[in-house]
């Protein structure tokens, strides 16, 4: 429950901190006193959207902070959102002079969203605007879902729908990308194929231009080889048998040098390494053949390595290999995005089974549940001054999966005897309207996990008799839960357990809002100015001590 409220610089509000308590807290105040004021900045914690025209002072930040009592079925949101759990909470949120907004959670900083989410779990704050969503078929299921006890199959079903949404989306985009794929997966089939079929391998390309190179000259080579050959081994002119004749020469008079040894050496040298050349000038004549037919071979292998790098814009054909891997790794995809559409069509088949027997098994919860409902609402309406009030909820069925289920409800209603259940938002006015939430929400309070229950002027157009009722439903419902009701109604502010009054106050510069706890004294005087007016009379005071006490 909420335990207190801090809130600074925020509207008319220059600071103020209250604790409201258990049971039945009461709200008063004049028109126009700021009492709508403390709603505004208790939304701010409940992730409402934030701007400086919010600030009293625009030269501070606004600060509203609630603690809030948390019990351990607390502990499992915070442990998923990555929160330490306390059990006494605080939600905090800042706003600066520039106008940049932050949220916290027991001084943690988190995400507005976040900040959203939790106080959702703590506190329902019931105004207008939520009795216009009475008329909407998602709030009338998620009224329906409360008394059914359905949250863990919606969890189920959502879990399930998120997905089954998820992967419709990707069939349908997979859908329509399909004649492409196809045309894609053609054209790469193409590609890929000839690139295979060519076998292509790293180092040919340089290997093959050498043996091109060699057969291309093998005539010229083999004339060269010949001459040379000539020239190193001719028997009246080689260059041998010249090498060996200066040898023997000099060998005549190395003894006598004093580098003869070492010159003769060299000659060895050189005679050793020309017969060596002479040796490798037959090998290499005898490898050199004219081949017209390997060149041709030869070729025609670089032409088509050739035409493929120009084809696929290669530098050359290692590059030409890795767009060949690229090529077969695109086709790989596409063919699996083909595969996937089937893959996905049985994924779907599989997960629509079983959203129809989540969603179905939903459906019997909340059938079964809806006489009661319905049986209930009537009575508390017939309480509260409306005899021939008649409530029915009419369940159909969708034809497609919607996050709530395939469930629609319609909220029909009628005021008087002669006239048939019709459409709540066609034939109910604006109190009657309040008044079937008031109802729903009483019954709820029992089974509800929110903790805390503001409503703002939920009694509005209701007087008399039909007051006290409200006031004695209000109160029922603090047994259950804390309730913090703004009325104007002395008939409910006498049923309270705690009574704050909303006043101006108007200063040098301004005028502020403040808020003041009212002891037992003044709570009579205030409930003797909601019956009387401006003017309390001796006979407003006692009948406020009488509706008080009687409370």
């Amino acid at each position: 429950m909420l335990a207190k409220l801090y809130v600074r610089n925020y509207a008319l509000i220059r600071e103020l901190d209250i604790e409201p308590g258990k049971g039945l807290t009461i709200i008063t105040g004049e028109t126009g006193a700021g009492k709508s004021i403390l709603l505004g900045a208790l939304s701010l914690i409940l992730g409402a959207r934030a701007d400086t025209s919010a600030l009293l002072d625009k030269n501070e930040k606004c600060i509203v902070e609630g603690t809030f009592d948390a019990d351990e079925s607390m502990k499992d949101f915070f442990q998923a959102n990555e929160i330490d759990y306390d059990p006494v909470t605080i939600l905090r949120r800042e706003i600066s002079p520039a106008g940049k907004s932050r949220a916290f959670i027991n001084d943690t900083p988190v995400t507005v969203n976040l900040l959203k989410e939790t106080g959702e779990r703590f506190i329902d704050i019931h105004s207008q605007r939520q009795t216009i969503l009475l008329n909407e078929s998602s709030f009338q299921l998620n009224l329906i879902d409360s008394f059914a006890k359905t949250s863990e199959l919606l969890h189920r079903y959502r879990r399930t729908y998120a997905s089954f949404k998820k992967l419709k989306s990707e069939y349908a985009l997979l859908k329509e990308n399909s004649d492409k794929t196809k045309a894609d997966i053609d054209y790469y089939t193409f590609q890929a194929n000839q690139l295979d079929e060519a076998k292509l391998q790293n180092g040919e390309q340089e290997e093959l231009e050498a043996e091109a190179e060699l057969l291309s000259h093998a005539g010229d080579i083999g004339e060269g080889l010949a001459a040379a050959m000539q020239l190193m081994s001719n028997e009246e002119t080689s260059v041998l048998s010249l090498v060996s004749e200066i040898r023997n020469a000099f060998g005549k008079i190395k003894g006598y040098l004093p580098e003869g040894e070492s010159v003769f050496s060299r000659l060895d040298t050189c005679s050793i390494e020309l017969n060596d050349l002479a040796s490798e000038f037959e090998k290499l004549a005898s490898s050199v053949e004219t081949d017209p037919q390997r060149l041709s071979a030869v070729s025609v292998r670089l032409d088509l390595i050739y035409s493929l790098c120009q084809k696929h814009r290669a530098v050359n054909l290692n590059e030409l290999i890795e767009k060949s891997a690229e090529i077969r790794e695109r086709l790989n995809a596409l063919v699996c995005s083909d595969e996937r559409v089937v893959e996905i069509e049985t994924q779907l088949a599989g997960e629509e089974t079983v959203l129809k027997e989540i969603a179905n098994a939903i459906s019997e919860l909340r059938k079964k549940v809806i006489p009661e409902i319905e049986s209930k609402v009537t009575a508390i309406l017939t309480q509260l001054g409306m005899p021939n009030a008649k409530f029915r909820i009419e369940m159909s069925k969708n034809e497609d999966f919607r996050p709530s289920g395939i469930d629609n409800a319609d909220f029909m209603f009628s005021a008087n005897k002669q006239i048939a259940p019709e459409n709540l938002s066609k034939v109910a006015s604006g109190g009657e309207l309040s008044r079937v939430m008031l109802s729903i929400k009483s019954l709820l309070s029992k089974n509800n996990s929110i903790p805390t229950i503001i409503f703002d002027e939920i009694d509005s157009g209701i007087s008399g008799e039909v007051a006290g009722k409200v006031g004695q439903i209000l109160s029922d419902m603090g047994k259950y839960m804390q309730v913090i009701n703004i009325t104007h109604l002395p008939q409910v502010a006498s049923r309270g357990s705690r009574h704050f009054y909303v006043f101006k106050e108007d200063t040098d510069s301004s005028t502020i809002t403040r808020v003041k706890q009212l002891s037992d004294s003044e709570r009579i005087i205030e409930v003797a100015r909601l019956l009387s007016g401006s003017e309390i009379t001796e006979t407003a005071l006692k009948n406020a001590t009488e509706l008080i006490q009687a409370g």
